[in-house]
């Protein structure tokens, strides 16, 4: 793999890229007899090294008939707050799809940072015994990291049903992430979810996950050789009058990794998101926080929010 580089300019800033702005206005151009759609996305989050990621991105989709259909392009600033090094900004360019065929779907985002492909894609099977497949690349955000170190995650995850009224779930993912340099982290997940009051959408679930990294240490990025985390959680989520979905989790439980022993682990998710319709706008607004490694950081303490808005035309 290609050694850490510093890509760059002396205000930490990538070069212009003009020729994707070209390529992005070009392709754009819809069908006359097609729906098109605006989409703008921000994210934004902060961890305990004081760590602060920006994201916002526009795009223009044509051909869309919904959220799960569409072609379209997108143009993201993303920008990296550090409380001890110089701040850093990128611009980068994506084409995005996603569509469905029986009970397959799937969705990408593949795009450029001027040096070096990043997005992510999925490919997903709804059935009794629900398959996922995925791969996602993106620069690291630490530091060193943001001078041309990469990590690409691959996986796949499956949903088992248990019992005959499906209120049982077992899920399983396991996953390989390769980082710019010789480490390679080794993924393993699982979770159990039993629903306990359907008319509620109450469940109760026991998270577990842990992974393994080849080289510890080797940059500056979240790098111990093991980690092990258990947590248990409960999930409410709700369907209200017209196709509206909210969704709250709240866990506690217990973490170690190489060096360091057993210590609490908490987690708090929430997600609101309106009906998935072709002629109408679409709203998705989610807020997390962990005290877990989120895999690429510098440490522990994390939260972000993400805001996104679809308008057909």
């Amino acid at each position: 793999m290609s050694q850490c580089r510093d890509a760059r300019t002396s205000g930490g800033h990538r070069p212009p890229m003009p020729w994707l702005l070209a390529l992005a206005l070009g392709c754009a151009i819809p069908s006359a007899f097609a729906q098109t759609a605006g989409s703008t996305r921000v994210f934004v989050s902060d961890d305990a090294d004081d760590t602060q990621v920006t994201r916002f991105a526009l795009g223009a989709a044509w051909k869309y008939a919904g959220p799960g259909s569409y072609r379209g392009l997108e143009l993201e600033t993303m920008q990296v707050r550090f409380a001890q090094a110089p701040s850093w900004r990128d611009d980068r360019a994506f084409f995005a799809f996603a569509d469905a065929q029986g009970p397959w779907n799937w969705n990408a985002r593949i795009g450029t940072d001027g040096e070096s492909l990043v997005g992510s894609a999925a490919l997903v099977r709804e059935d009794r015994v629900r398959q996922e497949y995925f791969v996602e690349r993106d620069i690291v955000e630490t530091p060193q990291g943001v001078q041309g170190l990469y990590h690409t995650f691959v996986g796949a995850a499956y949903d088992f049903p248990l019992g005959r009224e499906d209120r049982q779930q077992l899920t399983a993912l396991v996953g390989v992430q390769a980082f710019t340099g010789d480490n390679v982290r080794t993924h393993v997940r699982a979770r159990y979810i039993a629903v306990v009051k359907p008319e509620w959408g109450l469940s109760v679930q026991l998270r577990g996950r842990a992974f393994h990294s080849s080289h510890p240490g080797e940059h500056d990025y979240y790098s111990p050789e093991d980690f092990l985390e258990l947590m248990p959680t409960v999930q409410v989520r709700r369907h209200f009058a017209q196709g509206w979905a909210f969704s709250g989790t709240a866990g506690w439980g217990r973490q170690r990794d190489t060096g360091r022993a057993w210590h609490d682990a908490a987690m708090a998710e929430v997600s609101l998101t309106s009906p998935r319709r072709a002629d109408r706008g679409y709203l998705r607004a989610s807020a997390t926080y962990t005290n877990t490694p989120t895999g690429t950081g510098g440490g522990y303490g994390y939260r972000q929010a993400t805001l996104e808005w679809i308008q057909p035309f």
